[in-house]
């Protein structure tokens, strides 16, 4: 009996994404790793990535571009801040708010993980030049321009509103005070 392959242009895009999304989480340990170094989580990375070390943002601002409430944003600054990655400052015209920058030590941390998950799995090594440079090719239409986005979406997001559906990140409530 033959395998039928998908041949529909939906079909093909779905099965693509499939077969991507299956490699991105079977090298998460790869990234796991990384993020263990710094004792951070995947969304204090994600949130250290944001924060732009020339403009600080009010919580808000952060909590409306990461797409959650306030309280999480808060608890995800004030990990951040006992690491010594980032901090909140106020600012001259109203003491009332404190904008939230990455110290240099965050900025530091946030270029090495950057630089770290960058790196090429060994999984993808496997593959021939020919096959790595196609591959590159095809992902690079996908993403034209993506190191230049990389370093201003942040900016574009809060102009905007948010990068996406507002939703809380934590999901259900449980006792943080073990979480590392």
């Amino acid at each position: 009996m033959a395998i039928r392959r998908p041949s529909g242009k939906n079909a093909l895009a779905a099965h693509a994404w499939s077969r991507l999304f299956d490699f991105f989480i079977s090298t998460r340990g790869h990234r796991d790793e990384t993020l263990e170094r710094f004792a951070l989580t995947p969304n204090d990375s994600r949130a250290l990535h944001t924060l732009d070390p020339n403009e600080g943002k009010p919580m808000r601002a952060l909590a409306e571009a990461w797409g959650t409430d306030a309280s999480n944003a808060t608890w995800v600054v004030d990990r951040l801040e006992r690491l010594g990655l980032a901090e909140r400052r106020t600012i001259a015209t109203d003491r009332r708010v404190k904008l939230v920058v990455p110290t240099s030590r965050g900025v530091k941390a946030r270029d090495e993980i950057m630089r770290a998950f960058h790196e090429p799995p060994p999984e993808l090594l496997t593959l021939d030049r020919r096959d790595l440079r196609a591959l590159g090719e095809i992902l690079g239409k996908l993403a034209p321009d993506a190191s230049a986005r990389q370093s201003s979406s942040y900016s574009s997001q809060v102009a905007k509103g948010r990068s996406g559906p507002r939703r809380s990140a934590r999901g259900p409530r449980r006792d943080r005070s073990h979480q590392d």
